[in-house]
């Protein structure tokens, strides 16, 4: 419980919220392991949650969405054991990152 002159964190001091896109060559399959190694692997390196969505318009395309503090998955990009689960996702190429437009409170 906050005490006398404490205040929530703003959005700066909150954690960051990691956003990738990628192309996969079998959408089945990338869940699969998403949701097992990967889950396992991530939540070796910090990450407090995930979800992935799948574009209506490609479902070869999916949206990944992290609540991990950028260190974290810094060491995990680094962590030598990711290349091999990424190529168990069927990642196609390096996913993109994509950078929030804006930030708000509502």
């Amino acid at each position: 419980m906050p005490t006398t002159g404490d205040k929530p964190p703003t959005a700066t001091e909150e954690q960051a919220m990691i956003v990738t896109v990628a192309r996969v060559t079998d959408p089945e399959r990338f869940l699969e392991v998403f949701e097992t190694t990967g889950a396992e692997k991530r939540r070796e390196h910090g990450c407090r949650g995930a979800r992935a969505y799948f574009d209506p318009d490609d479902a070869h395309r999916v949206w990944s969405l992290f609540d991990w503090d950028p260190q974290d998955y810094e060491e995990f990009l680094a962590d030598p054991e990711v290349p091999a689960i990424a190529q168990e996702l069927g990642i196609q190429e390096p996913p993109v990152h994509a950078v929030a437009a804006t930030e708000l409170d509502a």
